[in-house]
Order: C-alpha cells, then sequence, then structure tokens
C-alpha cells in the first residue's frame, strides 16, 4: 500500500531577492598633495651700537710725601672737621625724606572691593594687611544673631600689587559654615592667615596651598570658646629662640586662650580669663559670683610684649599681663590648662561697648580706645582715667587705630558710614578729613592702616563693601615737632 518513492527536486526562484554585483569605481577625487612651509618666522639678528669696550683702569694712588700736600692737609683739616661736627649737630633736614611720588593734599579711593559671589549683602566684619602689604583680606559674617548661625559667610583676598585687580571677583575665596567674626595675618609669613567664627572655633589657613588650604583648627569643646571669637593677635614666643609666634584669640565667653601651632595642630598652652570681680565697685551686685565677662577687643604694648590690654562689652577696659596669675575662673570652667584672671589694673570705663583698643607705636604708656557711646579715648598706661576724650559727631563709632607711621594720626570709622582722619598736631577736637566710606551709607565696622605700604588703609561697612584709601603726604609723613606732641600728651595727666 505504502512505497517509497524519489522525486527530482524541484526550483522556486525568490521574486524580491537577486543575486548581488560588486563594480569599483572613482568619482570627483583627485590625488592629496601635502607641503611643509614655515610662516610667520622671526628672524634675529644681534648688532652692537652705541657701546664701548669696557676696559678695566689700572688705578694706582700718587705717592706723594711733599711738604706742601702736608702743610695743606694740616690746615684744612680742622676746618673740615668742624663744619662735621656742625652737620651731625644740626636738625636742618629732620622729618625729611625723599618724595619720589607727586604730592597730593587729598585722600581718595583707589579699590572698591566686593564679593560678588554672595548674593546677600554680608557685613565685612573684620580687615587684615599680609606682611607685605600687597594682599587685603576681608572676613565676612553677621553681627546680629539672634539664633544659630546658618548664615552664608566667607574669606576672601585681594592682591593689590597686581598688574589687573578684578574688583568684584577676590583671588582667593575660602567659604565657611560659621560666619566669619576676625581674622589675622602672620606677622611674617605672608600666605599664613588665622580667623574666628561664630561657633568659637579658631582656625589657620595656608592660601598659598591651593590644594589644602586648612593648616590647623581647635575644633569646639572644652579647649576652645564656646561663644563667638572677637579678636585674634600673633604674638612673639617668648619662649622660643627661633623667632616663633603664639596666637591669641578672644572671645564673648572671656576667655583668652594662647595657641602654639606646632606640626600643623593647634595647641593650647596658656589660658586666661576676665572676671566679674574685675568690674568696679560701684557696677558690682551681690550675689553675682565670679564669672567671665564678655570681650570685644585685645591690643598688646609695643615695648612689653607680656602687657596687653583688653576691652568688654559692657564698657570696660583692662590691662592685663600673661605673667599674671590671678583669681581661678571657678570649678565650672573645664579646659585642659589652668584658666585664671589676667586683669592687673581697671581704666575708667565707656558707657557702653568697647569695641576697638589700639596701643601706641610711638608712646609705651598710650592707648586709644573708640565705643558705641560715640567717643574716642586716648589712656595712658599709669591713669585710670582718659587724659584726653574725642567726640565726634557720630552716633557710633566701630573701630579706631593709630597711624603706623604718623604718632599724632588717628582714624576712626562710625555708624553712619563715614571715615574719620584726626590729626592731633592740627586739632584736638576736629578731624581733618570725614569721608564717605561706605556707598549706601551703612555702618562702617572695619578699619585697617596698613604696616608696609603707608599710604594705603582699607574700610569696610555693612554691605559688604571693602574701600582701599590713598592718603595724602600729611598724613603719612612725620614732622619734626610730632613726637613732641605726643608726648605733651602723655604727660598732661600730671598737670
Amino acid at each position: 500500500m505504502f512505497a517509497d518513492e524519489t522525486l527530482e527536486p524541484v526550483e522556486f526562484k525568490s521574486t524580491w531577492k537577486k543575486e548581488r554585483s560588486l563594480v569599483d569605481s572613482s568619482v570627483q577625487t583627485k590625488d592629496l598633495e601635502t607641503k611643509d612651509r614655515g610662516v610667520q618666522s622671526v628672524k634675529c639678528k644681534d648688532k652692537e651700537m652705541q657701546t664701548e669696550e669696557d676696559i678695566p683702569e689700572d688705578i694706582q694712588l700718587y705717592d706723594d710725601d711733599s711738604p706742601e700736600l702736608f702743610e695743606f692737609l694740616r690746615r684744612m683739616e680742622p676746618l673740615v672737621s668742624k663744619e662735621l661736627r656742625k652737620n651731625v649737630q644740626s636738625h636742618a633736614f629732620d622729618g625729611y625724606s625723599v618724595r619720589w611720588e607727586e604730592e597730593t593734599d587729598t585722600v581718595t579711593c583707589v579699590h572698591t572691593l566686593v564679593n560678588k559671589e554672595i548674593a546677600q549683602e554680608i557685613p565685612v566684619t573684620d580687615l587684615s594687611w599680609n606682611s607685605t602689604g600687597s594682599v587685603i583680606a576681608v572676613s565676612y559674617g553677621r553681627v546680629d544673631h539672634e539664633d544659630w548661625c546658618n548664615h552664608i559667610a566667607a574669606l576672601c583676598t585681594w592682591n593689590l600689587d597686581r598688574r589687573v585687580v578684578e574688583q568684584d571677583k577676590p583671588n582667593v575665596t575660602i567659604d565657611q559654615t560659621s560666619c566669619l567674626m576676625c581674622i589675622a595675618w602672620h606677622p611674617v609669613k605672608p600666605s599664613l592667615i588665622a580667623g574666628g567664627s561664630f561657633n568659637g572655633e579658631v582656625m589657620v589657613w595656608d592660601v598659598g596651598n591651593a590644594d589644602n588650604m586648612l593648616v590647623a583648627t581647635s575644633g569646639i569643646g572644652d579647649d576652645s570658646h564656646s561663644e563667638p571669637v572677637s579678636k585674634l593677635v600673633w604674638i612673639p614666643d617668648t619662649g622660643s629662640k627661633g623667632g616663633k609666634y603664639n596666637l591669641m584669640s578672644i572671645g564673648y565667653d572671656g576667655r583668652i586662650l594662647m595657641w602654639s601651632l606646632v606640626q600643623k595642630t593647634l595647641k593650647l598652652v596658656k589660658g586666661y580669663a576676665v572676671l566679674t570681680e574685675s568690674l568696679p565697685r560701684q557696677v558690682k551686685r551681690k550675689g553675682l559670683g565670679i564669672y567671665p565677662m564678655g570681650l570685644s577687643c585685645i591690643s598688646f604694648n609695643r615695648d612689653d610684649e607680656t602687657t596687653f590690654v583688653v576691652g568688654a562689652l559692657y564698657g570696660g577696659i583692662y590691662r592685663c599681663n600673661t605673667e599674671t596669675q590671678g583669681t581661678a575662673a571657678g570649678k565650672d570652667v573645664k579646659c585642659s590648662v589652668p584658666i585664671h584672671s589676667a586683669v592687673g589694673y581697671t581704666f575708667a570705663e565707656h558707657k557702653s561697648s568697647v569695641l576697638s583698643v589700639d596701643s601706641s607705636p610711638y608712646h609705651r604708656n598710650l592707648f586709644l580706645s573708640c565705643s558705641i557711646d560715640g567717643s574716642i579715648r586716648i589712656y595712658s598706661l599709669l591713669e585710670k582715667d582718659p587724659i584726653l576724650t574725642l567726640e565726634p559727631n557720630a552716633r557710633f563709632l566701630y573701630a579706631s587705630s593709630w597711624s603706623p607711621v604718623r604718632p599724632v594720626v588717628i582714624g576712626a570709622a562710625t555708624g553712619s558710614g563715614q571715615l574719620l582722619l584726626y590729626d592731633l598736631g592740627h586739632s584736638r577736637s576736629v578731624p581733618v578729613f570725614q569721608l564717605e566710606a561706605s556707598l549706601k551709607s551703612m555702618p562702617v565696622y572695619a578699619l585697617r592702616f596698613n604696616h608696609k605700604q603707608t599710604k594705603l588703609m582699607a574700610t569696610g561697612d555693612a554691605a559688604g563693601t571693602v574701600m582701599v584709601w590713598k592718603l595724602n603726604d600729611s598724613l603719612t609723613e612725620q614732622t619734626a615737632r610730632d613726637q613732641e606732641i605726643l608726648n605733651d600728651i602723655a604727660s598732661s595727666h600730671f598737670n
């Protein structure tokens, strides 16, 4: 019924797939030609012009033992010696210095510096010039905290010696998570700067190390400030022979802490405090106990590295010494080093917060202070009461400083946005210059003279604007009577 059968294969040709054919051909192409040729080349030639061959001269002293020369020297020597002695004793050129620049009689603003990356108007809290006088550092933060600090803050620097200064763009910006309240460049190392924050932390940066600028920090704890750091100052390490410096910080917690920068760490070496026992008797209250007082400013004596003056938020001013071992701060104060009162003398207090103190660079006993009460006072370390008081027409004063080059020139910053410059040799009541130091008439919180490039000074206001001023010759060239006038002011408390 079924059987195997082999049939012939049947082929069905595709109706859509066709055989492919390949053909090589060239169209619209030419051989690529390449050539090498030098263009815009510079040809150099050496040529001498207006030059003469430098032939060293063989100079020989003439040997003359003639009686005529001996007689001439014998007669002339007394006359020449007499004139030389007169020149040594003469004061005809006292105070004279060679003037390489054109003489000016005005104070002008040469730079207006603003960090455009900070969108909000963050106030300038402090200014500092580095050791070469070419770089200015600016700290930003707020001074009106009512709660935890979560503001935008930064440390910025501008190099004013550069050919082109971008006034709205700092050369270096270091962002901070807490408001930066104060800064201080190292006195010798031009790239090392310290800063103090609102949360009580002390930090040191090296702005020359772009990869890792933070060198050391105090951290937050028992060995640091428990409230905002208000001022920083570098002081010579008296126990070191290598010219080292320690860092001194003060804060609203009343502490005065001395730090040593060792192997990129901040080590606390000494601690002091201004206690309630230092208050004048008339303002003391029974049962107040011994507690720290809030400190706002500090200045070391120029001649005695152990003596310094501090100003307090309640208006007090105190003379202190790093060698003092006063009353202990109490058992409630926790710290790895002993905390003692450093106060040795109390001066007559201001009516409100003291925001600036500055020791005179030209007299060992004089220092000045300024306060929110609107007064500038000059004190002697030997006298409780001020020996001179200046009361400009300003509601508040936030900063004041002596000139580093003229003993009788003082600068002050006001709450109405003005820079006041006093010349005590000209007037002891009226400033010689009253300048608008804020574009928006905001309070000027910071003022700083330049100790190297002495014709420059800077101010910083509550709108975050820094103005760099060029001082005129009368404010920067010392006169013959400046020191005498300052000595008269210092001795006036004996009259």
